[in-house]
């Protein structure tokens, strides 16, 4: 049994949010009303860039009522950043404010770079001998954090696009007479799980369903093939719909499209444009119709389309950093892992935050068929689980009813602090 350690805790977001990253929050809130030892439970706003500026708000004063809402409200109900701690001021600022409101339970919901924070203000409370422990959930739609199995986030992703493929898939079918070609580009950075994840939206009784082509970044892309393979479809579809994931890239490692914006606060190049790229490339080679669409955020925030299982195993997780942390680990984050039944199941474990930060997990090159541009059944067998089951979202007039936290300020006790804003 741990050693009790009584004081408060904080919970925070960072990073692109999720159509079920909230449902992560309400399980933390929830464990941590069940443990004695926590006194107050208090929620940062937008990640660390709101603990910098000692911007809490105090969890506990929300209405039940507001916190079962989070479950089904996508976005990042404590605001988000992509701020990235630079000098040694500042994490010296965020352990400050730990000690000022004696924060002693710290969980923060993020990808790779969010969770390497994490690992570094609790290596430094260590080196000053703060008692903390801190417990990484994990999040991202892109599902490339490594020694998870899966990720929340990006079942319910996937669920979307497929959404998206179907109805997509019955307008082209009525409008194309063979010189339709249809370009979706997804999300997912350097590694093509969601476009992968398209797959599903096939039907086992017709191999010849849409998606027709998915581009994943796992594989150098070919101009040359690729128009040789959107002929070859629309010889024998009315219509030729492709998945591309914003990262593809060419056969010396560089990106096909790289959006003007540049990079972002941890260095990432920010990706954008390929479907236009690869619309123009079938106009200029192929006397045919190419359009592309661009779901942008709408994949991560359609909440209305979301996967029951991901918004359970995202609860799950918060649910499980909490109790970690009672137990007395820290420096970990949750992972979910599945079990070996046939039948499919999850539970969670633990990893050290220090494995996680620059790791991508990639699909395995045998999940891809040997075409290159569809999936085996070893990857449908893996993705399939996620995307089950429908979140129900009440709705007032005609529209879902998401909820908005009162977010009651907790009261400052410090100084105000200057940084440099990323």
């Amino acid at each position: 049994m741990a050693e009790e350690l009584i004081g408060n805790c904080l919970v925070a977001q960072s990073g692109g949010p999720t159509a079920v990253i909230n449902a992560s929050v309400a399980g933390v809130i929830s464990e941590a009303l069940n443990q004695e030892c926590i006194e107050e439970i208090y929620g940062g706003m937008n990640g660390v860039l709101g603990i910098l500026k000692e911007d809490l708000i105090d969890l506990a004063e929300e209405s039940q009522q507001n916190i079962r809402g989070l479950r089904y409200t996508p976005a990042s109900a404590l605001g988000t950043c992509r701020f990235k701690l630079k000098r040694d001021q500042e994490y010296e600022r965020i352990l400050e404010v730990f000690e000022a409101h004696n924060i002693r339970y710290f969980f923060y919901c993020g990808g790779n770079d969010s969770q390497d924070t994490a690992d570094k203000i609790s290596k430094l409370a260590q080196s000053k001998g703060y008692e903390l422990r801190v417990i990484g959930v994990p999040k991202t739609i892109d599902n490339d954090l490594v020694t998870t199995d899966h990720c929340p986030g990006y079942g319910s992703v996937v669920k979307y696009l497929c959404t998206v493929v179907k109805e997509s898939a019955l307008d082209h079918e009525a409008m194309g007479q063979h010189d339709l070609v249809s370009i979706i580009e997804v999300m997912g950075r350097n590694a093509g799980w969601i476009a992968a994840g398209a797959t599903l939206a096939k039907s086992k009784e017709n191999p010849n369903d849409a998606p027709h082509l998915i581009y994943l970044p796992e594989l150098p892309f070919s101009k040359e093939n690729f128009i040789d393979d959107v002929q070859s479809v629309l010889k024998k579809n009315k219509y030729c719909m492709v998945i591309v994931g914003e990262g593809l890239v060419d056969k010396d490692g560089n990106y096909v499209a790289n959006s003007a914006t540049g990079q972002d606060a941890f260095g990432h190049q920010q990706l954008g444009g390929v479907g236009d790229f690869l619309a123009n490339l079938v106009e200029q080679n192929l006397a045919v119709k190419a359009r592309s669409s661009k779901l942008g955020i709408g994949q991560r925030a359609a909440a209305h389309c979301s996967s029951q299982t991901d918004n359970d195993e995202s609860f799950m997780a918060g649910q499980a950093a909490v109790k970690a942390a009672m137990e007395g680990e820290t420096d970990k984050m949750v992972i979910l892992v599945r079990g070996e039944e046939e039948a499919y199941t999850c539970e969670t474990g633990l990893t050290p935050l220090s494995e996680i930060a620059n790791g991508v997990k990639e699909i395995p090159s045998d999940w891809i068929s040997e075409d290159g541009v569809s999936m085996t059944a070893k990857f449908i067998k893996y993705a399939q689980p996620l995307i089950m089951g429908e979140v129900e979202v009440p709705h007032e007039n005609g529209v879902p009813a998401y909820v908005r936290l009162s977010k009651r300020r907790v009261r400052k006790v410090l100084d105000s602090f200057t940084f440099e804003q990323s």
